[in-house]
């Protein structure tokens, strides 16, 4: 089934609207958010921006959902999460506020940081809550095309924040006043999610009471035990391992790819012009933005015709050719269309991992592995950002670190294909 025919079937729900609406608003503003950050991080003209603060400013955007991401289902499944989606806008919108004050009053960049890192730690509760919500609103038969498009969605509604981020930012300036009033923006943004979300009735997404259920104390150790059991699961699954792995591989070199990025447009092609670098990597972002989406409608149909393991292979293989011709030249032109290559490969792995996941591991382990494969998603991001800091040069331009890019796509190819032949072998 199409995205547009699944998005037909879901929107006929009223209460799925509803919740489809709170995470739409919200992303929405996560878009904004990521890009006043983004510029005050990276592209501030007061700062000097090096290799090793793109690593700390990764971290701060993405270190949350990692640590956090396998703990909050702890207090998901016990707190109201319709109180959740209430809520936490508004604790959200305070923290922000708080963050925006920091930004004016010039503190050192850690204490905006660690006002970021609450603000992401919110939200990781929020968008854990609208996922475990949305059994509750769909019938079993449509939550397959639910999980088609909802992920899809809130991904464009961020995209789309992050382009009002940056039409705001050209009025607003970017100075901190500019930055401040983003941040505000994102809160104002936010709070109106909560609004939508009064809308749904209290009961409506749970959680049920359950008397067998272990003390918070309990359930948080049982989290790290269960992790280790998740992996050991997906060790006897190896072709969902090895299709995760080529996942977490892809976010590893395309973190790479984004602190060169990054520290290319601040110094090699601008010479130091903050305001002309963050046109330029907003418009990676958008050609990246635009893979994503094609990734979505042809991989369902790349999958039928070659079967997802050629799939991911062949998105691989091309990633790394690509990359190297366009990336190597060190031409302006090319990032863009380097960024259309890796969202489109890398969007295609994704929904070929998360579909062998969904379709090969057992259910009573299928939340725990999707639990390792969040942690992994962000963290080989982050990983691939400190290395970068370790050696990329002041300026970017690093045929080695192009080079590591290039070859690391098919050699993750020529792994997967290993597994998962051996894995068919073993079968047979």
């Amino acid at each position: 089934m199409s995205f547009v025919a699944d998005l037909r079937v879901v929107l006929r729900g009223r209460d799925f609207r509803r919740l489809f609406s709170t995470r739409l608003v919200s992303q929405f503003s996560d878009g904004i958010f990521q890009f006043g950050v983004t510029g005050f991080a990276f592209f501030s003209p007061e700062s000097q921006t090096t290799a090793l603060e793109v690593a700390a400013g990764l971290a701060v955007l993405l270190l949350p959902y990692s640590v956090l991401g396998p703990f909050v289902g702890v207090f998901i499944d016990r707190w109201s999460r319709r109180q959740i989606l209430v809520v936490a806008p508004f604790i959200r919108g305070m923290l922000l506020l708080v963050a925006a004050g920091l930004v004016i009053a010039d503190v050192p960049d850690a204490w905006f940081y660690g006002a970021a890192l609450a603000v992401l730690g919110v939200n990781r509760f929020f968008l854990a809550a609208l996922g475990a919500s949305l059994p509750h609103v769909v019938p079993p038969e449509r939550l397959i095309s639910a999980n088609a498009v909802v992920p899809t969605s809130g991904t464009v509604a961020t995209f789309i924040g992050a382009g009002l981020g940056f039409l705001l930012r050209e009025i607003f300036g970017g100075a901190d006043a500019g930055v401040a009033l983003l941040l505000v923006t994102s809160g104002v943004v936010f709070t109106m999610s909560a609004l939508v979300a009064r809308t749904m009735d209290r009961q409506l997404l749970g959680p049920w009471p359950d008397p067998n259920r272990p003390q918070a104390r309990q359930a948080l150790r049982n989290v790290v035990t269960g992790l280790a059991d998740g992996a050991k699961h997906l060790v006897r699954r190896r072709v969902a391992a090895a299709t995760m792995g080529a996942m977490a591989t892809h976010r590893f070199l395309f973190g790479m790819c984004t602190a060169l990025g990054i520290i290319l447009y601040r110094y090699y092609f601008t010479d130091g012009d903050a305001d002309a670098a963050l046109r330029g990597i907003g418009l990676v972002v958008v050609a990246a933005g635009v893979g994503t989406a094609l990734a979505v409608v042809i991989t369902p149909y790349a999958t039928e015709r070659f079967g997802i393991e050629r799939w991911v292979q062949i998105a691989l293989v091309a990633a790394g050719v690509l990359t190297a011709a366009l990336v190597l030249p060190f031409q302006e032109w090319g990032l863009p269309l380097a960024g259309f290559v890796l969202g489109l490969a890398g969007q295609s792995v994704k929904i070929c991992a998360d579909t062998t996941v969904q379709r090969d591991v057992e259910d009573i382990y299928r939340g725990r592995a999707f639990s390792i494969y969040d942690m992994l998603f962000n963290g080989m991001y982050v990983l691939a950002a400190a290395l970068s800091a370790a050696i990329l040069p002041p300026n970017g331009k690093s045929y080695a670190v192009v080079v590591i890019i290039s070859l690391g796509y098919p050699v993750a190819a020529f792994a997967y294909r290993m597994i998962t032949t051996r894995s068919r072998a073993d079968v047979v």
